[in-house]
């Protein structure tokens, strides 16, 4: 399979770590844990909660070839990222392993469901940011 991470979609995944960074810094939880547990609610209703644990189990596996930072991460039985660390590691000092998950979670859901799908999901959960495209401008990047 090839990578379904692009540069406007590490950008995009950036925008998504940026806005839970402030709440993360707060609560201790890493940013892309905490982008991840918004996700988990409407895929799991989209997809159930084995459609929801492989996807994010996917996008993991995906993103621990490019950041080791992500070895010790997991994907528990019900959906949700552990570090399995006993002094965890990924925290938002590892800002890029982080935006990576991000990246391919955003990047699968592209592929499975499509971008106006997974743009409308991602504008239901995080309703009061602009994320009308997976760009800045607010045009996506097609290719014929």
């Amino acid at each position: 399979m090839t990578n379904p991470v692009t540069p406007e979609l590490r950008d995009f995944a950036e925008r998504l770590f940026a806005d839970e960074a402030v709440v993360s810094s707060e609560s201790g939880v890493p940013a892309a844990f905490l982008v991840c547990e918004k996700l988990r609610r409407p895929l799991t209703t989209l997809a159930g909660g084995a459609g929801f644990h492989s996807l994010l189990l996917r996008a993991l596996t995906l993103a621990k070839r490019e950041a080791p930072s992500l070895d010790a991460v997991q994907v528990t039985a019900d959906g949700s990222l552990e570090d399995g660390d006993i002094e965890p590691h990924l925290d938002n000092r590892d800002a890029e392993a982080g935006t990576l998950l991000i990246a391919h979670v955003i990047g699968l859901l592209v592929t499975f469901i499509g971008e106006s799908l997974t743009l409308r999901l991602i504008k239901d959960v995080w309703p009061d940011e602009s994320f009308n495209s997976l760009t800045e401008e607010g045009t996506a990047k097609h290719e014929p």
